[in-house]
């Protein structure tokens, strides 16, 4: 998607804001005849559930008629959360025959809608895009998009795919549709801060939710349902969050990627059984062919300081990015944010609508592959000790994950640097 410079992007802003507030988007001619697109979503968590909610936001006429979870009670909680909003439950129209409960579910949902919102655990990402690309179905998908080379390599394929037959892929990497990040960033690249010279970005958090395991429940059925904490379903914390970061210094590089990465990290105050084998914390710095660095540090350990934050500095000064200000080499703010602004999550929904009905698609594809792939190089060069480059990862071979999901599912191990080898 090209980004805006800050000459068009007032109109793009406040285009985008009235559309958030009024919950619709002029609409363009549509296939459908009646304008209508349905809708279907591919896990049903919390994340799943909020875009549903603003993808029927985005449009009178997108109608929720499929959903599909691998669990019957995540999909039944999310459908009874959904009709009980104002404005949108008379749109939510899933029946029995759109209820899809499994692993395998998604393909008979792809078969009844016109756009799948793709929200379940990283792993299952590539096979989705692959189905509902082929199926010629425009696509939400959700960050991460992979969680090794291969599903690396098939949602590049899947992208160009998508490419030639003309249809939408919108990422959730939201930070991009964001009214101030997007004026922040093209500030950067209309030159205001200079050339880039070193980045650094930050996502110091705290612990997130975990589920006790439930009498009936099978190894699989209790890591993907914590699949947070089981590398093989999200990639780990430094791909499933703080891609994020990642990704916002990748847009103010033009998109252009590192190459080679060199990273630390561990395992020290989320050690029960109940946080799968996952690490905690990590420190990754990132080099580009020219040299330039981007220092990278992610933690997610409870009772532990909050820092949410990235920094371009520049051969004339710097920009906060999070707090949307710009300064000079002397730390004197310079510049700050008083344009429109409105709900990122929205905006991405109400752009994709808009793309597939007047027929101009966005196809966020290759920054949602790579950001990623950038993510899993920090992960790899942590878990092993070992500087590597991203290209080693991508044409890896290595496939995360069980073979089958019929069958016992084994408790990986966790990372040792120095024993333990990257994805080869």
């Amino acid at each position: 998607m090209n980004q805006p410079t800050r000459r068009t992007f007032l109109k793009t802003a406040s285009a985008a804001v009235a559309a958030s507030s009024l919950g619709s988007i002029a609409a363009g001619a549509h296939a459908a005849g009646d304008d209508t697109l349905k809708v279907g979503l591919i896990g049903c968590g919390g994340r799943g559930t909020g875009a549903a909610a603003q993808a029927l936001n985005a449009h009178p006429k997108n109608v929720l008629v499929a959903m599909a979870d691998a669990f019957g009670d995540k999909l039944e909680s999310s459908l009874n959360v959904l009709k009980g909003q104002g404005g949108i439950a008379e749109r939510v129209q899933v029946d029995d025959g759109g209820k899809h409960v499994g692993i395998d579910g998604y393909k008979k949902l792809i078969e009844q809608v016109d756009v799948v919102l793709m929200a379940t655990p990283p792993h299952f990402r590539p096979e989705h895009v692959r189905a509902a690309v082929e199926a010629g179905k425009h696509c939400f998908v959700e960050k991460p998009v992979s969680v090794d080379g291969p599903g690396t390599r098939s949602i590049l394929e899947s992208t160009e795919m998508a490419a030639k037959k003309g249809l939408t892929i919108v990422s959730g990497l939201c930070w991009r549709y964001h009214p101030a990040k997007r004026e922040t960033i093209a500030r950067i690249h209309d030159g205001e801060i200079g050339e880039i010279t070193a980045m650094r970005c930050s996502y110091l958090t705290r612990g997130l939710w975990s589920h006790a395991r439930q009498p009936g429940w099978s190894d699989l059925d209790f890591q993907m349902r914590n699949w947070l904490y089981y590398t093989w379903l999200s990639g780990d914390h430094t791909a499933e969050q703080h891609i994020h970061s990642l990704d916002k210094t990748a847009w103010a590089m033009h998109d252009v990627y590192p190459t080679k990465v060199s990273g630390v990290g561990g395992r020290i105050a989320r050690t029960a059984d109940i946080y799968g084998h996952v690490y905690d914390h990590f420190a990754v710095e990132f080099e580009y062919e020219t040299g330039l660095r981007t220092f990278s540090r992610c933690r997610q350990q409870n009772g532990t300081d909050v820092d949410v934050t990235d920094h371009v500095y520049g051969t004339k000064g710097y920009v906060d990015v999070m707090a949307h200000r710009q300064f000079d080499l002397n730390g004197n703010q310079v510049w700050r944010y008083k344009g429109p602004n409105a709900n990122m999550y929205q905006v991405e929904h109400n752009e994709m609508f808009a793309a597939i009905r007047a027929g101009e698609p966005i196809n966020n594809g290759e920054y949602m592959a790579k950001s990623t792939l950038m993510a899993i190089a920090g992960r790899e060069s942590a878990y092993s000790g070992k500087t590597i480059t991203l290209d080693s990862v991508l044409n890896s071979e290595t496939k995360l994950g069980p073979a089958d999901y019929s069958g016992a599912v084994d408790f990986p191990k966790t990372a040792i640097p120095g024993v333990t080898s990257p994805l080869a």
